[in-house]
């Protein structure tokens, strides 16, 4: 289906009347934008409450209030909701997503926000980021990792790219609790593994809510368990499922570092994206 646009004209007239048919003419959406004027751009979201802002007021206490000065990774921005709430806080923002709607959508948001001179937007997918030789001091990584195929290649990419501060949140399996003695175990002792405190992911062959696109479902102690194997060490947990995380050079469980797995398995991912259809 061709996607409508914005009528350029209506641009020019910032009035609620205008930006909210503009705003019709760009969705389906999924964040609900506050626009100039009052405008929602889903006022009544299917998560309930004021989707995605709930989730910034859970996270936005633990943040510095003024990021002037920080360079910002938004990592499937959608429509650009945090990317705007960041770029408030003075942060030069690059934002990123692999569908075209959604960065249309908040590219037009930026205009209408004042916002358009602190974020860039633009089309790659996560395993793309590689090619990109920039760090961050902080990378926002929320509502992708379960979507993808190769997870813990996109998290190691990441953690590379993180300077300061990651914002992690991934769909969980219930419960926190945390096996106690993960280091090693005999081959023939595996009982520890069916523990609900062992680092661990339901894979999804189907769909999940729905969407063929969730992939896996970690419990919480796979999710620190993941952030440490990438050299990342858990800050705090603002609300569920919510991970803030920084660098820890003196970590040692970063093993894709020692072992140099990152290289040659992104390069099969590539390969894999480059066969040709039906290969």
């Amino acid at each position: 289906m061709r996607m409508r646009t914005a009528d350029p004209d209506l641009t020019r007239g910032p009035d609620a009347d205008s930006l909210r048919r503009q705003a019709e003419a760009l969705g389906p959406w999924f964040h609900n934008l506050h626009l100039p004027g009052g405008v929602e751009t889903v006022p009544d979201h299917f998560l309930g409450g004021d989707f995605p802002c709930f989730k910034w007021q859970q996270i936005a206490p633990h943040l510095p209030a003024d990021l002037a000065g920080w360079r910002v990774l938004d990592v499937g921005c959608n429509a650009g909701f945090y990317s705007f709430e960041l770029a408030r806080r003075g942060a030069g923002v690059l934002a990123v997503d692999v569908d075209e709607h959604y960065l249309e959508q908040a590219r037009w948001a930026a205009q209408v926000q004042g916002l358009a001179d602190r974020v860039q937007f633009r089309r790659l997918g996560v395993y793309e980021l590689a090619a990109l030789p920039d760090r961050f001091d902080l990378v926002w990584f929320m509502g992708v990792f379960y979507h993808l195929r190769y997870p813990l290649l996109a998290l190691d990419l990441l953690a590379q790219r993180t300077l300061r501060l990651m914002v992690f949140q991934t769909l969980s399996l219930p419960g926190d609790s945390v096996y106690p003695d993960t280091r090693d175990h005999p081959i023939d002792d595996r009982e520890p593994l069916l523990d609900p405190g062992w680092p661990k992911m339901a894979f999804i062959e189907h769909r999940f809510a729905g969407d063929p696109t969730n992939w896996w479902v970690p419990n919480h102690a796979g999710i620190e368990a993941m952030l440490r194997s990438s050299g990342l060490r858990v800050a705090g947990r603002p609300a569920g499922e919510i991970y803030l995380c920084e660098p820890d050079p003196s970590g040692d469980s970063a093993r894709w570092r020692r072992t140099g797995a990152l290289e040659p398995a992104l390069a099969a991912v590539q390969a894999l994206g480059r066969r040709p259809a039906g290969a």
